[in-house]
């Protein structure tokens, strides 16, 4: 077990830079699994369920408060899985949409 020393700017520096390989890696492997949910009907079709559920493409409002709050909380983590949808493989994106609509 290490102690802290705020005077320590090396040892910092070095687990701030840990901090940043391990966040880089897991942003990495976030976008390899979309692409790879992507790739395929199956996996496109549970993220669109799952987009869909968020409610992305409609309003979050309601009159009670509280509930309006959940909402958009929803619908602002499938607005986060959009953009990493765009990210990650947004050539997919159309494909996924017009997939949608032929089987409604």
């Amino acid at each position: 077990m290490s102690n802290y020393d705020p005077l320590d700017q090396e040892s910092q520096d070095k687990h701030r830079k840990a901090r940043d390989l391990k966040e880089k890696l897991a942003d990495q492997t976030e976008i390899d699994d979309i692409k790879w949910l992507m790739g395929s009907k199956r996996g496109r079709r549970t993220l669109w369920r799952f987009l869909d559920r968020a409610g992305i493409y409609r309003t979050s409002f309601h009159q009670n408060s509280m509930t309006m709050a959940f909402n958009e909380g929803v619908r602002n983590e499938g607005l986060r899985l959009v953009g990493t949808i765009h990210q990650a493989a947004p050539e997919m994106y159309a494909t996924m949409m017009k997939e949608s609509n032929e089987s409604a």
